[in-house]
């Protein structure tokens, strides 16, 4: 049990709870954390009271039936509020700002007013621009601020409290260094904490950064980049409350990643997310195989979105003369007409929509020209065709005497305005004009006319005249199912084309409606490990933002992907030029400095020119390898994860081996993740085993991948290392547990250090 120490003498302290009979500081220090966690034991339960109050009264008028369109929306609305007031049962109360005039004010989940129109916020809202000093104030610059104090809680109970000076006698680089470290210590679960609690300067100022154009953040392991890009998430929609009406989209690297951060979200109480991976963001597609790096760089260039423009402009008909029945006659409509009607419909229009716009200005074309037939006919009739004349003025004075009124072409053989809409009507539901129409101007598919051009080397040097004829020749050799680099170019078909008809997207959220439909509009866009985008995926990425209101986050080094990218700046430039803003986050809370000082090294030979992350802790336990053979690889794999699952109890622990290996070490390994550098990015374990380091190294991209690997941990890091040397001449072997289990000095300090539960 941690012990206190008093708050005086501008140091900072820390209150928990203690058992009665175990004393664990002075008669002061236990009063004076007695007092502080009773004090906001009392605080939490009248925030937790309120909160209740004012989710059973929003629940009260969620009962009733709305009818009207205005009430429906309202009821939305509160039903939006409402589940933010559930989701917030957990951590509700998280901080206190004491300040320099004497005011108080507790920072938590969501905002809360006591009862009455005029009261005061009881709790602030931590994305509001009032709660910004429980993150972002210092000893230096105290902006105002007397004390910070983290409370700690689990579920209605406080459980201890952090206090933090601010009045200039302190000057500690990390704002709340006691509370963040704790956090730090705690067993990994396999679910991204929300963290809130924690955030620190650099990353609070990404997450309040403008909205306004891309920014691109780039951050090395552990810095906290997805803990930073989904609060910003929250903050924006807080900040910026026409982005909910729209939907954020969040873009993960794997579905795996996605499960992950799952509760993060919702957590903070946010309904209007989509989540997706770049790969999913055709609901209908599915990817059916792997496919070669080389053909996977290939289709991820640039040069594929002109190529594809070129392809659906060539689809488009040829303006030539139309002839069209309609009702037993024949109307031309001629090669110049059709041409200018066709230039009008097209005016930037996906090749749908163009179809559409021809369709309906056919449609008054022909009808235009069944009028002026029968003009023609009439005006033939008055001068040559007297007596039929005579008859049909008969006609009408007969029907006059009957008592029928007579109206425009009944009188004068002219169609009224009237008369010429309802014949358009009736041509445009007309079944045969519709077919003629579909046969010149068929209705296309994405995903045929992708196959089409991908299997035809003619094609694709005629519309993608950069590719060389190898690259030619590698691309088309390529099976008929879907790979990833398929989707982006399938996405960008599907944008040129256009829906046939846009639906109408329902659902109760704007989640719901923006996941339904292709073509949505999002008002913000966060790309998480965005190093691993293809020129192609980012256009993805810009046709779903037009409005380039996009947050993405990652690291350029641990990039694995196919791409030739070793800077953002080659990344972005074909989607955003150099108008997109930099940010960077330099301190690593995750990853221990023993492990991140065997970092700097991987990264020279992975081509890097940026200095690693500063780790901030240490977990006193030193990094360790264990050389074995390959035929002693599974046994000391296996050991070795039963010793780390001991000693991080209650925590996790994960295998990082080369792609290789993973079936060999399943095998063996059931109860543990057994992953490749590339599907562990993004996650962390308590303890990381890294399998055969040099086999990670000689994959392509391997040194990137190793720095991944290596970076997994929060504790630990074991190492095996294969060997090539020959047997022992005496016929000894090494017994792997025995190795592990006695080790060298300092693995055994390392064991002796392991935290304890």
């Amino acid at each position: 049990m941690r012990r206190s120490t008093a708050l005086n003498n501008g140091t900072a302290g820390v209150s928990e709870v203690t058992p009665k009979d175990e004393p664990s500081a002075s008669t002061a220090e236990g009063l004076a954390r007695r007092s502080a966690v009773a004090e906001e034991q009392e605080f939490l339960d009248l925030a937790t009271a309120r909160r209740d109050s004012l989710a059973d009264h929003l629940q009260a008028e969620l009962s009733s039936e709305a009818l009207d369109p205005l009430e429906q929306a309202r009821q939305r609305m509160l039903r939006q509020q409402h589940e933010e007031l559930r989701r917030a049962r957990e951590g509700l109360v998280f901080g206190r700002l004491d300040g320099l005039d004497g005011t108080v004010r507790h920072v938590g989940r969501v905002g809360l007013r006591d009862d009455g129109e005029d009261a005061e916020p009881l709790l602030v809202d931590w994305r509001a621009p009032a709660a910004r000093p429980f993150y972002t104030a210092t000893a230096v610059n105290p902006q105002g601020q007397a004390r910070r104090r983290h409370i700690r809680t689990t579920g209605s109970t406080v459980v201890g409290v952090d206090d933090e000076p601010l009045d200039g006698t302190m000057t500690a680089e990390l704002v709340g260094e006691g509370a963040l470290l704790a956090a730090l210590d705690q067993r990994r679960t396999g679910r991204m904490s929300t963290a809130i609690s924690t955030l620190q300067r650099e990353q609070d100022d990404i997450i309040r950064a403008g909205a306004t154009g891309p920014l691109i953040v780039q951050g090395g392991p552990g810095t906290g980049k997805t803990v930073v890009a989904l609060h910003r998430v929250a903050y924006l929609l807080f900040a910026h409350r026409r982005m909910a009406d729209q939907a954020v989209l969040v873009l993960g690297p794997s579905p795996r990643f996605l499960r992950y951060i799952a509760q993060v979200l919702p957590a903070l109480g946010e309904t209007a997310v989509v989540s997706a991976t770049c790969d999913t963001l055709l609901s209908e597609i599915r990817v059916g195989r792997d496919e070669s790096r080389l053909v996977a760089e290939i289709k991820g260039r640039a040069l594929w979105q002109t190529a594809l423009e070129d392809y659906v402009t060539s689809l488009l008909p040829r303006p030539r003369e139309l002839t069209l029945r309609w009702e037993g006659e024949s109307y031309v409509i001629t090669a110049a007409t059709v041409a200018q009607a066709v230039a009008s419909a097209v005016q930037g229009r996906p090749y749908h929509r163009a179809r559409a716009a021809f369709a309906e200005q056919l449609h008054h074309l022909l009808a235009e020209a069944v009028v002026e037939q029968r003009e023609a006919l009439m005006n033939e009739m008055e001068e040559g065709f007297e007596d039929i004349l005579a008859r049909v003025d008969r006609s009408m004075r007969h029907d006059h005497h009957s008592g029928t009124t007579s109206t425009g072409s009944d009188i004068d053989g002219l169609l009224s305005d009237e008369e010429v809409e309802d014949l358009r009507c009736r041509i445009a539901e007309n079944a045969s004009i519709a077919r003629f129409i579909e046969a010149w101007w068929p209705t296309l598919d994405a995903e045929t006319l992708l196959r089409d051009l991908l299997a035809d080397r003619t094609l694709l040097a005629r519309f993608a005249p950069r590719l060389s004829p190898q690259e030619i020749t590698s691309v088309s050799a390529e099976p008929a199912s879907w790979a990833s680099s398929d989707i982006p170019l399938l996405d960008a078909l599907a944008d040129l084309l256009g829906e046939v008809e846009a639906p109408q997207p329902q659902g109760e959220f704007v989640a719901d409606r923006a996941r339904r439909q292709r073509g949505w509009v999002y008002g913000h866009v966060v790309i998480d490990e965005a190093q691993e985008l293809s020129e192609m995926q980012w256009q993805m990425v810009l046709r779903r933002c037009p409005s380039r209101s996009i947050t993405a986050v990652g690291d350029i080094d641990q990039a694995e992907a196919a791409h030739r990218h070793t800077s953002w700046a080659q990344a972005v430039q074909a989607a955003f030029g150099d108008r997109w803003t930099a940010a960077e986050l330099t301190i690593c809370y995750r990853t221990p400095r023993e492990v991140m000082d065997l970092t700097e090294p991987v990264l020279k030979k992975a081509g890097s020119h940026n200095a690693p992350p500063r780790a901030v802790r240490s977990s006193g336990i030193a990094p360790w390898e264990l050389t074995v053979t390959s035929a002693d690889l599974a046994g000391a794999a296996a050991q070795a994860v039963r010793q780390l699952r001991q000693r991080w109890h209650g925590g996790t622990v994960g295998v990082v081996a080369p792609a290789a290996r993973i079936a060999e070490l399943l095998a063996v390994l059931s109860d543990v993740s057994v992953l490749t550098a590339s599907q562990s990015k993004g996650l962390e374990w308590d303890a990381t085993l890294l399998i055969d380091p040099q086999g990670i190294a000689a994959e392509p991209r391997g040194w990137n991948g190793l720095y991944v690997a290596l970076t997994r941990c929060t504790q630990e890091l074991g190492q095996l290392v294969l060997t090539r040397q020959p047997p022992d001449p005496h016929g000894r072997t090494v017994d792997p547990r025995a190795t592990l289990q006695a080790g060298d000095s300092d693995r055994r300090s390392n064991s002796d250090n392991a935290p304890a539960h």
